[in-house]
């Protein structure tokens, strides 16, 4: 059973694993590799509107997110969210579960969009989920992400508009 809650400071410390880890790799998320553990939790947590832990039956964290406006003033009405799922919990549907629930969320907090600014096309397996729940690719950015390994790659913005 996996549940998914508000975040709580207690829990930062299986959230820092799971964003260090995957910082770390710098193939997914534009964060410097060398973020530091303060950094990640000013970005992670305390810039963002809020963010959640996605938990088993054992309260483990499996998963987190962050919602956030995407622009100030105007576009405040728009959201991005930023999800990360630890390598024990992959393709279980925690991440579907993290992006149905974020989509609640954000329609509460009175959200209309979503908007996802910087998905890494090497990332097909996000992609295609964000593209099974919605999203659509609505630009290409070419060379926009300094990937790792493969040097520069392109990214997509993904957008979706949510139902009121």
């Amino acid at each position: 059973m996996i549940t998914i809650h508000p975040f709580k400071e207690q829990d930062w410390p299986s959230v820092w694993r799971l964003l260090e880890a995957v910082f770390r790799l710098g193939e997914t998320y534009a964060f410097s590799p060398g973020i530091s553990e303060a950094e990640a939790h000013k970005v992670w947590i305390e810039a963002p509107t809020a963010a959640y832990v996605a938990k088993d039956s054992e309260n483990t964290v499996l998963g987190t997110y962050f919602i956030k406006p995407n622009q100030p003033g105007l576009g405040s009405h728009v959201c991005n969210c930023g999800y990360i799922v630890g390598d024990s919990a992959r393709r279980k549907g925690v991440a579907s579960m993290m992006c149905e629930h974020s989509q609640y969320e954000a329609k509460r907090l009175g959200f209309r969009a979503m908007q996802f600014n910087l998905v890494v096309s090497t990332n097909e397996e996000a992609v295609r989920l964000w593209q099974k729940l919605g999203f659509e690719i609505v630009a290409t950015l070419p060379g926009a992400f300094k990937h790792a390994k493969k040097g520069f790659v392109d990214a997509f913005v993904m957008y979706k508009q949510l139902e009121t």
